[in-house]
């Protein structure tokens, strides 16, 4: 395991320049880490080649070139792509006293397969997913939940300290992602209430903007409504998280459920909302367009200027 970890010792790797990867890798170069790049579109990437990092034309040789390598990329199925695939991905790069963090939304049950795969080679992997959406990811704001090898974690507090407001170790492989299926259920429990509640003021003629003045400082307020209320009002659906991702989210928690045999009615209502804005092309968008299902169902116009 490399330590201590510092910009003049450890050597990162950085896969998944998304929305919230680019600028989780960005402030890591920033603080003076060699991070070296893969993605598989290049020139989601040409930001931070720009600044100093390195390309690699596959996760295998992202993981040959580092020391830690951080993932966060969309899918389950891009996860074992990424990181298991024994020909191109890190698992076929790594060696012993290598870290792996995975910080992409994914199933507990992957993040056990993967820490088992990488500890066969003597690395180890972390299930690490964040939340606090592309604002979080840009001012090193995010919270950070961890599943693994503890004295890992320790270990990469630096670097914990550079993209994160909050990091908190959760317990044995899998827990950062049964953690991140806890957060996914209060968030969207809690955007349905934000939504329903705009779509009312807006139907009762209400001033929308000094209803969230009004209501974001009383017990209703959230992180949700303050920062995501003002884009609902504005019809700014840009993506801080989107929306299919949202819905493969919720499909781990209710999968995850049903495995325990527990039920999460609001879950299921938001799972099924939110498939309803992906039938009307709102895939790609914020997670704050529920709203625009929700103006559907009830024939109220709403705007959209995204």
């Amino acid at each position: 395991m490399p330590t201590p970890i510092s910009p003049q010792e450890t050597r990162l790797g950085w896969i998944g320049t998304g929305v919230m990867g680019a600028s989780m890798a960005r402030l890591l170069r920033e603080a003076g880490y060699t991070v070296t790049v893969y993605n598989r579109t290049r020139a989601k990437a040409e930001p931070l080649l720009a600044i100093g990092a390195e390309w690699a034309d596959t996760p295998r040789a992202v993981a040959e070139a580092s020391d830690v390598v951080f993932s966060i990329v969309g899918h389950p199925h891009d996860v074992r792509e990424v990181l298991l695939d024994e020909t191109t991905g890190v698992l076929a790069g790594s060696r012993a006293g290598m870290i792996v963090v995975d910080m992409t939304s994914s199933e507990p049950s992957l993040a056990v397969e993967a820490a088992e795969r990488f500890a066969e080679k003597g690395a180890v992997s972390l299930d690490a997913p964040v939340s606090g959406g592309d604002v979080g990811a840009r001012d090193g704001k995010l919270s950070i939940m961890v599943g693994g090898d503890r004295a890992a974690f320790d270990a990469l507090e630096p670097l914990w300290r550079v993209m994160g407001a909050k990091w908190v170790y959760q317990g044995a492989a899998g827990a950062g992602q049964h953690t991140k299926v806890v957060n996914q259920t209060l968030a969207a429990c809690t955007m349905i209430g934000i939504c329903e509640s705009l779509v009312y003021a807006q139907k009762a003629g209400l001033d929308l903007d000094t209803v969230l003045e009004s209501v974001s400082s009383g017990a209703a307020g959230s992180w949700s409504l303050s920062n995501l209320g003002p884009r609902i009002v504005r019809g700014d659906f840009a993506p801080g998280f989107y929306v299919e991702h949202f819905i493969k989210d919720l499909g781990v928690a209710l999968a995850e459920a049903e495995r325990m045999g527990i039920e999460l009615p609001g879950a299921a209502l938001a799972h099924r909302l939110y498939r309803e804005v992906e039938k009307q092309g709102g895939g790609r968008k914020g997670t704050q367009s529920l709203v625009l299902a929700l103006a559907k169902i009830n024939g109220v116009d709403w705007p959209e200027n995204d």
